[in-house]
């Protein structure tokens, strides 16, 4: 996949989709600046998301748990 910076002076905005369509990737800039990237389409996946359950992250065995003040401090517990 190559990634091209365009100015937007020059877009062909008919040649772009088709590129796009077939995994290139544009930065669009403006007086020299980048102000857009034009990526394929990605259907969201429809997989429930399962907050904290990050592939390879793992709570280590020997994790203790944090001190009663502390956790109170944080606003983890009620006074």
């Amino acid at each position: 996949m190559s990634i091209s910076t365009i100015s937007v002076n020059e877009i062909n905005l008919s040649q772009l989709i088709e590129e796009v369509q077939y995994g290139k990737e544009y930065i669009l800039e403006k007086e020299g600046m980048p102000v857009a990237k034009i990526i394929p389409y990605q259907k969201p996946s429809n997989k429930t998301r399962v907050p904290g359950a990050i592939p390879g992250i793992e709570i280590a065995d020997d994790f203790d748990v944090l001190p009663d003040d502390i956790a109170r401090a944080l606003g983890m517990i009620d006074e």
